[in-house]
């Protein structure tokens, strides 16, 4: 794996001030642990509820004390909107690029 596939990828988002997206194995834990899987969350990225929870746990790197309720506060429900595609692509941005040799692996482990 080259080195460049394990930085962690941020996106910025301006919210209450300026915030990085970063979604790092916490949040992928975090992710597991709030919807079952990664899958599940993504299905759901068109509901407030998941929008804000995906939204706080992209945020939690930078503050773990952080809560849902206060993420939410700092947007409207069209400002939430607005930012799925950046979550999406933030959370994809994270998941490491596997060539056909590795998936192959990973399917068969």
């Amino acid at each position: 794996m080259p080195v460049s596939d394990v930085r962690l990828k941020k996106f910025t988002v301006e919210l209450d001030k300026k915030r990085s997206l970063c979604y790092d194995l916490n949040a992928f834990a975090e992710i597991e642990e709030r919807f079952g899987s990664l899958t599940e969350a993504l299905d759901h990225l068109k509901e407030f509820k998941a929008l804000r929870a995906l939204l706080w746990i992209g945020l939690l790197h930078e503050d773990e004390t952080l809560t849902e309720r206060q993420v939410g506060a700092t947007l409207t429900p069209a400002g939430v909107v607005s930012l799925a595609p950046v979550i999406a692509d933030a959370i994809r941005a994270a998941l490491p690029q596997m060539d056909d040799e590795t998936e192959t692996a990973a399917k068969n482990a």
